[in-house]
């Protein structure tokens, strides 16, 4: 069973016995939103067709302003595209995007722990999110790290939702950004990035 066939976010959690909660967990981190990064995106908008479909949404929405980001982090983290992810028949798949931790073996080297699961779709939030839960628990099981906490965003481009899995439980974030509050998303994004950084620096340490 690929990521792909879990139609909603109700059926994902009762395959794996998932509690599900809503809370706002999120806080904004401010991020430098460079004037040519703005200007880009706005023209994109303006003249380009940027959400005809999810392939779309990813490279003209979302990987832009995930990439952005990764920059601050990229000493520690690699942004992944479509990348194989594989925990066993029933959890198996290419999520959008994986942020994981940079191998030790080279930027080349697909390597665990991964922190940050990102789904794309157009509108359908439900199914963005069965299928995003399904990758972060096969990214919980790969990590084999109990205590580490997997991120989860979904986007149709415009509005972007959040949500992260502690054990058995699932957090959505209530509140939703939209690419319209650029600054806002930038740091949300930013935050969610930095909550990994931590992460990964107390698993270093230990």
């Amino acid at each position: 069973m690929s990521f792909s066939e879990f139609k909603g976010l109700g059926e994902t959690l009762k395959t794996f016995e998932i509690v599900y909660t809503e809370a706002n967990f999120l806080e904004p981190l401010p991020f430098p939103v460079s004037d040519y990064f703005r200007q880009d995106l706005q023209l994109m908008m303006e003249e380009a067709v940027v959400d005809n479909s999810e392939y779309a949404i990813c490279e003209n929405l979302v990987y832009p302003i995930l990439k952005e980001v990764w920059k601050e982090y990229r000493s520690h983290f690699i942004l992944w595209s479509h990348e194989y992810l594989s925990c066993d028949a029933q959890l198996s798949g290419f999520p959008e995007y994986v942020l994981a931790r940079r191998s030790p073996l080279g930027k080349i080297v697909f390597d665990k722990p991964y922190f940050v699961l990102v789904e794309a779709k157009q509108d359908n939030f439900d199914a963005a999110w069965g299928q995003c839960l399904a990758e972060m628990v096969a990214a919980q099981r790969l990590n084999d790290l109990p205590a580490l906490v997997i991120y989860g965003i979904t986007s149709n481009g415009d509005r972007w939702q959040f949500g992260k899995l502690e054990g058995t439980h699932f957090t959505f974030n209530r509140t939703f950004y939209t690419i319209q509050e650029l600054d806002t998303l930038f740091g949300v994004v930013n935050y969610v990035f930095h909550q990994c950084q931590i992460q990964l620096n107390t698993l270093v340490a230990a």
